[in-house]
């Protein structure tokens, strides 16, 4: 079994890499290629990667490459974890937003936008050549944002299915607050990717005792304090929102909180150069206890079981992923983009019905897709005009001095990476 690693020069990988080695029995990989167009990165990754193969006694091979053609070629699955413009991108992106007042974040607002508009025309040249080179290949995309991302692969024909590590690092929460063994918690998990709530917790599967109640009686405290929202809320929502839901919530709040402290691109790229000289010891040979403080927890678990699914060699029969919505929440369109439990297996994700969702979530939902929608369309098109009527439409925007104003400024600083522009 070959798979690929677009991205690999990440920061990210070795995390990947160990879940690839300690989960060999879930899926045996022969050959994982990690292709970047940074040869330096790929250096350094490469190499602890391998060493971290060595040290677990997997046998499977490490390739590395800065051909993408070479790297797709035979591959069972590709991986998508790139980022466009690198984190100086992020750092415009979590930056100029914030003067205009409105939240400055990588995959929401003005700041998802402007990575989205990145990102959309370059993973759709990497999917084509990837179908070029072997038509019945899965992508998995861990790529943000995932939910515009994911609907742009599977909009022209792609086999493709999202990937996000939100509702996996939620499981492992819940289940250390309960002293039980995560594979025994199923989440009622229901949205859009960075969108989404869990409205059950579920012992042993889907229809099985909710336990969600007492998870917020006898832990409330602690889960409200992860969430950075009150206790108060989450009691009277009765459900637990994804952290992402805080730029909602508490918006202004936030606002004010990210003018007063160092960006988190700025710390994710202090981190990543302290990496970087970590990865170069050769002595190294397992992933640095700083790389937990990276970003992209429980991704490495998430990945293998997914790839597992798809290609036929196991995993958990369901799984949080992101893919067509088909019917399964009527106030959307068939062709949204959700991210919800699904029954994964070689012929792709098949979302498990959902019950009714709350006009409370439901609203937001339909507000952001239509977003989404909107966003891709300047995705793929391109123009000012598109640019403003995505911003215009999301629910933290939504005023059109702003969206006249965050228009401008994001094409002046994207516009190295926007053809049209």
């Amino acid at each position: 079994m070959k798979l690929t690693v677009v991205g690999g020069g990440s920061t990210y990988t070795p995390e990947l890499v160990d879940g690839f080695a300690r989960l060999r029995d879930t899926l045996p990989v022969e050959e994982l290629v990690l292709t970047d167009p940074a040869q330096d990165r790929l250096d350094l990754v490469g190499g602890l990667s391998r060493r971290i193969l060595a040290r677990q006694g997997h046998p499977g091979r490490i390739t590395t490459t800065t051909d993408l053609d070479a790297a797709v070629d035979g591959a069972d699955a590709v991986l998508l974890q790139l980022r466009v413009g690198g984190q100086a991108a992020r750092q415009q992106d979590e930056t100029w937003p914030l003067e205009c007042g409105c939240v400055g974040q990588e995959t929401t607002g003005a700041g998802g936008l402007a990575k989205a508009l990145r990102t959309v025309p370059v993973v759709l040249d990497i999917a084509d050549r990837v179908r070029r080179a072997n038509p019945h290949a899965w992508i998995i995309d861990f790529t943000n944002p995932v939910g515009i991302v994911t609907r742009a692969l599977l909009q022209e024909g792609h086999k493709a299915v999202g990937l996000c590590n939100v509702a996996i690092g939620l499981q492992r929460k819940f289940a250390a607050l309960l002293a039980l063994e995560p594979s025994g918690l199923h989440l009622d998990h229901v949205g859009l990717n960075h969108l989404t709530w869990e409205t059950g917790v579920r012992l042993g599967g889907p229809g099985g005792e909710d336990v969600l109640p007492r998870l917020l009686t006898d832990h409330g405290d602690t889960i409200a304090a992860d969430l950075r929202l009150p206790r108060p809320l989450l009691d009277t929502l009765g459900v637990v929102p994804s952290y992402y839901l805080r730029y909602f919530y508490a918006h202004d709040e936030v606002v004010r909180e990210l003018r007063t402290k160092p960006s988190r691109a700025a710390e994710v790229a202090d981190m990543e150069r302290r990496l970087l000289a970590m990865y170069a010891d050769p002595a190294l040979d397992e992933k640095p206890e700083l790389l937990a403080r990276r970003g992209g927890a429980y991704y490495s678990e998430a990945a293998v079981d997914l790839a597992a699914a798809l290609l036929g060699g196991g995993g958990s029969p369901y799984q949080v992923v992101n893919t067509y919505n088909d019917g399964t929440l009527p106030f959307l369109p068939d062709d949204a983009v959700i991210e919800v439990q699904a029954a994964v297996g070689t012929k792709g994700a098949a979302p498990l019905p959902v019950p009714p969702v709350d006009p409370l979530y439901a609203g937001l939902m339909s507000g952001v897709t239509a977003y989404e929608h909107l966003a891709l369309e300047a995705a793929l098109h391109g123009g000012r005009h598109r640019v403003f009527r995505a911003l215009l439409s999301h629910p933290l925007i939504a005023q059109y001095e702003y969206a006249e104003t965050l228009t401008d400024r994001l094409i002046a600083h994207n516009r190295e990476h926007l053809a049209w522009a």
